[in-house]
């Protein structure tokens, strides 16, 4: 059965640093028609159930631990059973929105996260958030980059634990070195693929965030 990526979009508020924002979040499902994980389980774990369905969720894997893309996790995992998975360097992210509840596991740079025959190599790509990481699965041709690369360049670094020249190293070092045709399937907004953003890289350095 072939695999494949599912696209369900949740809205809520993201809060750091005493401000808070309205927001849309990606939430991607990929698998067949028996095993799915979720890709950034936002905002609302009854509607990406519902998306689930009668499928098994193996693993909620956080791209990073932003509360608006983990706010719905634990919930989600009551709800399936599913296994939630963040990289450790994210934790003190996790325990401003989660004090009372830990990741289920640990994410590692190198490791690939199966499901359905879909081979997910984690990535990791600090910068935005010191644990965030990126899902590449060169079978799909797809690349699930959180809030690391969208379409138009990196993601935000103005707020505590993002820095801007080191989101820069990974999208550099991790992300541009992908073949150009794979599509980046981001935490918000539009996709893109790798082709599409990597000329731009020197005009991201010259604007600095």
């Amino acid at each position: 059965m072939a695999v494949r990526i599912e696209h369900l979009v949740t809205s809520g508020q993201f809060s750091l640093d005493g401000g808070t924002w309205d927001v849309d979040n990606n939430v991607w499902i990929v698998g067949d028609d028996h095993e799915v994980i979720v890709i950034d389980a936002a905002h609302d774990a009854e509607a990406i159930a519902a998306a689930v369905g009668d499928r098994r969720l193996t693993a909620i894997v956080c791209t990073h631990a932003h509360n608006d893309h983990i706010d719905a996790a634990p919930a989600l995992a009551d709800l399936t059973g599913a296994t939630i998975w963040l990289h450790p360097d994210d934790l003190p992210l996790w325990k401003q929105t989660h004090p009372d509840r830990d990741p289920d596991a640990r994410l590692q740079d190198g490791q690939v996260i199966e499901a359905a025959g879909a081979d997910l190599r984690v990535l990791h790509t600090p910068g935005h958030a010191p644990g965030a990481v990126c899902l590449y699965d060169p079978a799909l041709g797809a690349v699930f980059t959180g809030d690391t690369l969208f379409q138009g360049g990196p993601g935000a670094t103005g707020r505590s634990y993002s820095h801007f020249p080191t989101i820069i190293d990974s999208i550099r070092d991790r992300l541009l070195a992908l073949p150009p045709e794979t599509k980046v399937l981001t935490g918000h907004g539009d996709p893109t693929t790798i082709g599409a953003e990597a000329p731009h890289l020197e005009e991201w350095i010259a604007r600095g965030h």
